[in-house]
C-alpha cells in the first residue's frame, strides 16, 4: 500500500483555493469542481461533497482541532512573513519562532482553521549560519545535520547561488 495525499475538507472551495494559490503560491494540477489537487501533493474537497461520500451530516465535523498541519518551506522566509502579515484576515497560531537548530517558522490558520506552518528552508538556515561566520563544524553541531549536507550548502554559498 502506498500513501497518496492528504485531503482537507473545506467549507468553500473557491475561498480556500484562492488562499492556497495567492498566499502559498500553490498551483492546481487537477480540478474536479468540488475537489482540487495542488502540485504540492495535497487536495481540498468541499464539505458538502465530502459529507455525501462518507454518508454523514455536518454535525460530525470538528473545526480548529489543532492536531494536524500542512508544512511548507519558504526560500524567501522574511518576504513571505511580510506578505502574510500584510493580510489582515490571517489569524496567527504563533508569530515567528526560531528553534534550537536555527530554523525559523510561523504558524497560522487557513480559512477553515487548518493549521499551516511555513518554515525557512533548512538550506537557507545553513547558508545564514555560514554567512554569519559559523564554521561548517559549528553549523553541523547547531543544526544537527550531517557534515556532508552542510558542505554542499557551503559550496553554494561560495559559488554565490
Amino acid at each position: 500500500m502506498k500513501f497518496s495525499a492528504p485531503l482537507l475538507v473545506v467549507k468553500d472551495i473557491s475561498t480556500s483555493r484562492a488562499f492556497y494559490e495567492k498566499l502559498l503560491d500553490q498551483t492546481v494540477v487537477m480540478d474536479f469542481g468540488e475537489n482540487i489537487t495542488f502540485d504540492g501533493g495535497f487536495s481540498l474537497q468541499e464539505q458538502t461533497s465530502w459529507l455525501d461520500f462518507i454518508d454523514k451530516t455536518e454535525d460530525v465535523l470538528k473545526t480548529q482541532a489543532n492536531n494536524m498541519e500542512l508544512y511548507f518551506d519558504a526560500e524567501a522566509f522574511p518576504t513571505f512573513v511580510e506578505k502574510l502579515k500584510s493580510n489582515p484576515e490571517i489569524q496567527l497560531v504563533h508569530d515567528v519562532k526560531e528553534y534550537s537548530w536555527g530554523q525559523r517558522s510561523i504558524r497560522f490558520y487557513d480559512p477553515d482553521f487548518h493549521i499551516i506552518e511555513v518554515g525557512e528552508s533548512i538550506e537557507n538556515v545553513i547558508r545564514r549560519f555560514l554567512k554569519q561566520g559559523l564554521t561548517i563544524e559549528e553549523t553541523a553541531a547547531r543544526t544537527q545535520l550531517p557534515m556532508e549536507f552542510i558542505q554542499q550548502c557551503a559550496e553554494s554559498v561560495i559559488s554565490g547561488s
